[in-house]
């Protein structure tokens, strides 16, 4: 830990949501999923299912809870919250059921309060990807996973959510309208499944029920965003040139996206589709293209070229309160070594290692409350 800062109190024990707040959750929740007219198939979802359960969604934008509680309505649920949504209203997520965690930590801590929340006997809610999609797409799921299915030791529903990434994306968020947007809400493990089943086994089916691609269902479904603006931002996940292969002199504006090293231009259709100016279309599809820039940094890892420093602005978030800036800027290397983070407080230097093993993900956010530097 750094600096002498009051910590968040992750031991304390979750609250079950207070009935007297469950309307305020619906009343907004309903609003957004009615203006955008939501559907939600709850077909492979037997009536003679009654929490407790454990709820797995994937996760697009910040629209994805207010579908959720839609889904669940009337039911009460807990949620698993990173500690940055606690900022300035910790008393009203707890009352209202949050859990509080950090991205991408293994906390013990954690899973006892899930299993506190389970045995109050209502839904307990997990977003496993833990972040927003970039584009769209499936996020990695932890392989810890199919162990904590193990222990909830109740029936196990996945909640998939279309559509709500192509009306906001991360790279550019603000709603474009879109409607409907689709869910589907499925029984994927009995009780008797998640103890009886091998923990691969259960990783597998939780992995090919998280197979989704909001680009894909846009193009299937005919739905179209006429935003005038909608491929402002595409550039900070499409950041290396298809057509010459320079990174991060990529740009965008209206609807088009553009290479500023070799001049070549793409428009974005009102069906997400991109398509070159002039010459061929490398990638008509953007989760393909953001796949091979993927692969690409996978190969620099494997042939050990992979690596990353650079100056940073550090800013902690020890409690809810919010951020605490440092005074001095630090360093931030990313290698095969894991994430390296070097700075001083105080007048007294520190030095923090992540190791690669230790981190199945990162986070990434392209202008977090305004703070971007360029």
């Amino acid at each position: 830990m750094i600096g002498g800062f009051k910590r968040f109190d992750m031991v304390r024990q979750p609250n079950r949501q207070w009935r007297i707040l469950s309307p305020v959750t619906w009343l907004v929740s309903f609003p957004k999923a009615i203006a955008h007219r939501a559907k939600i198939d709850k077909a492979r979802i037997p009536k003679s299912l009654k929490p407790p359960y454990f709820l797995l969604c994937n996760h697009n934008s910040f629209m994805d809870f207010m579908i959720m509680t839609k889904a669940v309505f009337p039911k009460r649920a807990n949620y698993v919250v990173a500690i940055d949504g606690f900022v300035g209203i910790e008393w009203l997520l707890r009352a209202v059921g949050g859990i509080c965690n950090r991205k991408f930590t293994r906390s013990v801590t954690l899973v006892r309060n899930i299993l506190h929340a389970r045995d109050n006997g209502d839904i307990v809610v997990l977003f496993p990807e833990a972040r927003y999609s970039l584009c769209g797409t499936t996020a990695i799921l932890p392989m810890s996973l199919g162990k904590m299915v193990r222990k909830m030791n109740v029936p196990v529903v996945v909640l998939i959510m279309h559509g709500h990434h192509i009306n906001s994306p991360f790279w550019n968020v603000g709603s474009r309208g879109v409607k409907p947007v689709m869910s589907e809400m499925m029984l994927l493990l009995t009780q008797e499944e998640t103890q009886n089943l091998p923990i691969d086994e259960i990783n597998s089916r939780l992995a090919e029920a998280f197979v989704y691609d909001d680009f894909a269902w846009q193009r299937e479904n005919g739905i179209k965003v006429n935003h005038k603006n909608r491929a402002n931002g595409l550039h900070n996940v499409l950041y290396q040139c298809a057509a010459c292969g320079v990174e991060y002199q990529m740009s965008s504006g209206g609807s088009a996206l553009k290479c500023n090293h070799c001049g070549k231009v793409w428009e974005m259709s009102e069906l997400g589709i991109l398509e070159a100016t002039s010459g061929a279309t490398e990638f008509s599809h953007i989760p393909d293209w953001y796949e091979w820039e993927r692969s690409n940094v996978r190969k620099e890892v494997e042939e050990g070229k992979y690596s990353f420093s650079s100056a940073v602005r550090i800013e902690s978030l020890p409690n809810a309160k919010g951020f605490i800036t440092f005074d001095e800027l630090g360093s931030l290397t990313h290698n095969h070594d894991g994430f390296t983070l070097k700075g001083e407080i105080e007048k007294e230097p520190f030095s923090i290692n992540w190791t690669a093993p230790s981190q199945y993900s990162c986070h990434i956010e392209y202008n977090y409350k305004g703070r971007r530097l360029h």
